[in-house]
């Protein structure tokens, strides 16, 4: 949460908007009260056309374009949670040697549409009480900000709004099936069959 809404205030609310370019984990650190602080800001001030970032946390258009919307950090932040939730690196050769997929967005969402939830959350939390649900809610939120279409994703504002503990409920669901059903037009294997079946793709077995 903290994360986030300091990148709301970098986008929305700063005089000048800024944008971060290189948002992930090892760039947001946790000080001694355990509050976000979004940190390295190096590739932010070089406003030229030159591609900066980690590979895995760039946004496609920015990676194939160089385009640089605000959207790029938004992207950035759905593979942080990602790596947050799974304990995994985004880009990890030793994934490709035991599983299909090299990025971890694609590793999530094949273990989804396989139904295989137990696989996603970090096994180093799995001996430990956590809600499923607000699990749940994340990964959702993560799908939410990886989109392809950059104009398709939530912005910062609106991702503090659906994770408040009385977020936008509405507001979450509408975003949700619209992906849902994105994804039912534009892959042939229909990967989300119905915009409410995550429910049954995330439950356990």
């Amino acid at each position: 949460m903290g994360a986030a809404r300091g990148l709301a205030y970098l986008h929305d609310e700063c005089e000048r908007k800024i944008i971060h370019r290189d948002v992930k984990a090892a760039n947001i650190y946790l000080n001694k009260g355990f509050d976000a602080i979004i940190c390295n800001f190096a590739f932010a001030i070089h406003m030229d056309h030159i591609v900066r970032g980690t590979i895995g946390n760039i946004a496609p258009e920015y990676l194939s374009k160089g385009t640089l919307p605000e959207k790029t950090d938004v992207y950035g932040y759905g593979m942080f949670l990602l790596e947050l939730i799974t304990g995994q690196r985004v880009f990890d050769l030793a994934r490709l040697a035991n599983d299909k997929d090299l990025m971890l967005l694609d590793w999530v969402k094949t273990n989804l549409k396989e139904k295989k939830w137990e696989r996603i959350v970090d096994s180093d939390i799995k001996g430990y009480y956590y809600i499923e649900e607000e699990v749940k809610h994340l990964i959702q939120i993560a799908l939410l900000c990886t989109q392809d279409n950059p104009e398709k994703r939530p912005n910062m504002s609106e991702i503090v709004r659906i994770m408040l503990p009385l977020g936008d409920g509405l507001l979450a669901t509408q975003r949700w099936d619209e992906l849902c059903n994105d994804e039912i037009t534009n892959r042939s294997d229909e990967q989300w069959d119905s915009p409410r079946q995550f429910e049954q793709l995330s439950s356990p077995r």
